[in-house]
């Protein structure tokens, strides 16, 4: 009870010596936590989660820029049906697999155009394919499922060749099978089964394995064997046949499920169709569970030589397309308090929308978009006039969205690729080597100045300034920030904006001494008289940072993101680990003046 009480008033009262012990503790944490996820080597969990994603400038890629043709669209609709375009065309590069695609639209007077950067992708050519592809929107209706066909006679034949080759086959590993133990048959389910579940996403095949199983599971042929016939550790002597092939069963263990607390049933035991049960309720002891058996088994795949249905399409055209959809907007029901999409098409949109809502009633009719579907609405009844709403749970965003994508249909901008820059994967490499090269020299110098002009406070400014690196990267792999070369100046350029802000406390705290007070007192009075100017030119850095990013290109916006997450992340390095560091360290340094450039 005493060391709890301890290290409840270590915590929540300390003294000055433990609060200065506590933060340092926490910092130190803090420090640990950063290392484990800006380690590029760190711990796999970490390292498959969060990564550090690389712009277009270090990893290599494509730069695209499309020029809009919006000659035909309204001029009122233009801005609208450009967005629309780019959201489509957002879908598609996302379809490339590419890390961190950027899509933008650039507006210069009666000038639209679409900018793309795709870090990293490799053919080119068909992303500039797919990308300039108009956006086609469609209705379409359930199609009917085809009958099954029967299988031609020379098919026919063909399957039942191939089903006595799989026989023969699992005739010949049946022999192998009944005389191995249960390691031998997990080995040659390994080798000769074709269960596609033997084989696990990682890799790694489970020796025909399934697992413990209840009556009821399984297919009855095979389930028979498996709980009526075999015992633990016997293999089927015989081949089991089912709808997928041939089956060698082998069964490994029995168990019991889970027991039930007799005392804890309640059985109702009057009335009529009860059960008559006598003081069940009071006894003491266990129900047995249902029992389980472990199986393994080989399989060898079969053709089914019964009629089969064809492939096709559960959806089939109209004539009903994105070019009699004249505007999709966002409109909410005052009933339900809830947005809905509101359809309205042409003359002969209507026409169509009538006959095809008339024969699909409580039918769904899908909308497509770049032959995905984007919604699948259920038609209530015939709709007349050439106006429809769909319903449903949509949030106001989602909403938005699904009117944006079905108007890039209605209204279809075509693109022409004016201007094609490809980046190669070693240039990025090369300038991320540079990079780090001149980030090193330089910190090295600065850390060199530091420690042989302030000393022991410049030795504990650089420990904070490596802390703060480690921070930073934490953060733009939390976040993420996408790294760009103009990102990694930002970050750079944030590190000598920290470094100032120690000049400033440092330079303070050697005043106060001079004016006679304690070292520790002049630490507070050195961060308490440096936190203004501190505060003041990071506040003015920060309005710089914030207006380049939101009037600023892609190359800006990367420097000013870095830049103003460094300036944020350095006022706390500055102000709580330098200060920390010092205040945990004056009781053991605070004789030696020369240890902190006081002589």
């Amino acid at each position: 009870m005493k060391f709890l009480t301890k290290i409840l008033k270590f915590i929540f009262s300390p003294t000055d010596v433990q609060k200065s012990y506590r933060n340092f503790v926490g910092i130190l944490i803090l420090a640990v936590f950063a290392f484990l996820f800006s380690y590029p080597k760190g711990p796999d969990w970490i390292r498959k989660e969060v990564k550090l994603h690389l712009g277009l400038d270090l990893a290599g890629g494509a730069h695209l820029v499309y020029q809009a043709d919006v000659a035909n669209i309204p001029y009122g609709d233009k801005e609208l049906a450009v967005e629309g375009t780019r959201d489509i065309i957002e879908r598609r590069v996302n379809a490339f697999g590419v890390g961190e695609p950027v899509v933008q639209t650039n507006v210069n007077g009666d000038s639209y155009r679409i900018i793309v950067e795709l870090p990293g992708v490799t053919d080119i050519t068909e992303a500039i394919k797919r990308i300039g592809e108009t956006p086609v929107l469609e209705f379409k209706e359930q199609a009917e499922q085809p009958a099954p066909v029967p299988l031609s006679p020379e098919e026919k034949a063909k399957r039942e060749v191939f089903n006595e080759a799989a026989k023969d086959r699992a005739e010949e590993i049946l022999k192998k099978a009944v005389n191995l133990d249960s390691a031998g048959f997990a080995k040659l389910a390994d080798e000769f089964s074709e269960d596609p579940g033997n084989n696990a996403p990682d890799g790694k095949q489970s020796g025909g394995d399934l697992g413990f199983q209840k009556k009821g599971s399984l297919v009855p042929a095979f389930e028979a064997i498996l709980f009526d016939t075999l015992k633990d550790g016997e293999t089927y002597p015989e081949l089991v046949r089912t709808q997928f092939g041939y089956h060698i069963i082998r069964r490994v263990a029995e168990r019991t499920a889970s027991k039930v607390d007799a005392s804890a049933l309640d059985i109702e035991t009057e009335g009529e169709g009860k059960l008559k049960v006598e003081d069940v309720t009071n006894k003491e002891g266990d129900l047995e569970g249902e029992k389980e058996v472990q199986g393994r088994h080989i399989l060898i795949t079969t053709q089914s030589l019964e009629p089969e249905t064809p492939p096709y399409n559960p959806w089939e055209n109209t004539e009903l397309s994105g070019k009699q959809l004249k505007r999709a907007s966002v409109q909410f029901d005052q009933t339900l308090n809830a947005p809905h999409i509101s359809l309205q098409f042409n003359s002969e949109g209507a026409d169509l929308f009538e006959q095809l809502t008339e024969r699909n009633v409580d039918k769904p009719i899908a909308i497509f978009l770049d032959g995905e579907v984007l919604s699948a609405p259920r038609v209530q009844q015939k709709i007349t006039g050439g106006q429809a709403v769909i319903t449903g749970t949509f949030t106001l965003k989602e909403a938005e969205l699904l009117a944006k994508r079905l108007n890039s249909g209605a209204l279809p901008v075509p693109v022409s690729l004016v201007s094609q820059q490809k980046v190669g994967a070693s240039l990025g490499r090369i300038s991320i080597e540079k990079s780090f090269l001149a980030g090193l020299v330089g910190f090295l110098f600065v850390a060199l100045f530091m420690i042989l002009y302030y000393r022991l406070p410049g030795v504990l400014a650089v420990i904070a300034l490596v802390i703060y690196g480690m921070i930073m990267l934490a953060v733009f792999k939390l976040i993420p920030v996408v790294m760009t070369l103009s990102g990694i100046a930002g970050f750079l350029f944030s590190i000598g904006i920290a470094l100032d802000a120690n000049v400033l406390i440092f330079e303070r705290m050697k005043e106060e001494v001079r004016n006679g007070k304690p070292l520790g007192s002049a630490i507070d009075e050195g961060f308490s008289h440096a936190w203004n100017s501190i505060r003041d030119s990071n506040v003015s850095s920060l309005i710089t940072a914030f207006v380049l990013i939101w009037l600023g290109t892609g190359l800006i916006k990367g420097f000013a993101i870095t830049l103003s997450i460094g300036i944020l992340v350095s006022m706390f390095s500055a102000i709580s680990i330098t200060r920390v560091f010092l205040k945990a360290i004056v009781p053991y340094t605070k004789k030696i003046a020369w240890l902190w450039g006081m002589k």
